[in-house]
């Protein structure tokens, strides 16, 4: 850090914080590449990039990410699962306000390492995307926590707020799902 640099400076200049705040707001290509985008309000509402209401279950109200991402609609985009192996696993209430990991989610955290885990819209829970056989939802309890899992009929907000030094790709974890059910 520069000798100029506040005591408690987290970044050597406002450059190097910028490149580092988007460095860590990036969704994989296997996201991002495929035409599964919608944005939605801050009641988790999808909506159209126009700003109309969209369906987690009609592709035509969908849109590719780059549209997602300029539009203003609604204060966030998210994902839609469609059944095509895609899931998310959404580990509820797991992080205290330090950024710690509950011993309950670090268990599945862990088992799940390989694939982009991210920090949901709420910042105390956690998104872990994924490859893996799920044709229903499912709410599971695991210790104190809970475990939302899904795989098609529903979009999941999508931050890009990647949680620790996941990588920017997704793996299988049908391991993960098969242990938790």
């Amino acid at each position: 850090m520069p000798l100029i640099a506040r005591a408690d400076a987290r970044y050597c200049s406002g450059r190097c914080r910028v490149a580092a705040h988007r460095a860590r707001r990036t969704v994989p290509a296997e996201l991002t590449s495929r035409p599964r985008w919608v944005r939605h309000t801050a009641r988790k509402v999808p909506l159209t990039v126009s700003r109309e209401v969209a369906s987690s279950t009609d592709p035509s109200t969908w849109a590719r990410y780059r549209e997602a991402a300029a539009s203003s609609a609604g204060v966030g985009s998210g994902f839609v699962l469609n059944g095509d192996g895609i899931i998310c696993l959404d580990l509820d209430h797991c992080l205290d306000s330090d950024g710690e990991l509950a011993g309950w989610a670090q268990q599945i955290v862990d088992a799940a390492a390989g694939t982009w885990v991210e920090v949901s819209r709420s910042g105390d829970g956690l998104h872990i995307w994924g490859y893996g056989d799920l044709p229903h939802g499912r709410r599971i309890t695991v210790g104190p926590g809970s475990v939302e899992l899904y795989g098609t009929g529903r979009f999941i907000a999508v931050t890009g707020r990647t949680y620790g030094h996941a990588p920017q790709r997704l793996a299988n974890l049908q391991h993960v799902i098969d242990a938790l059910l």
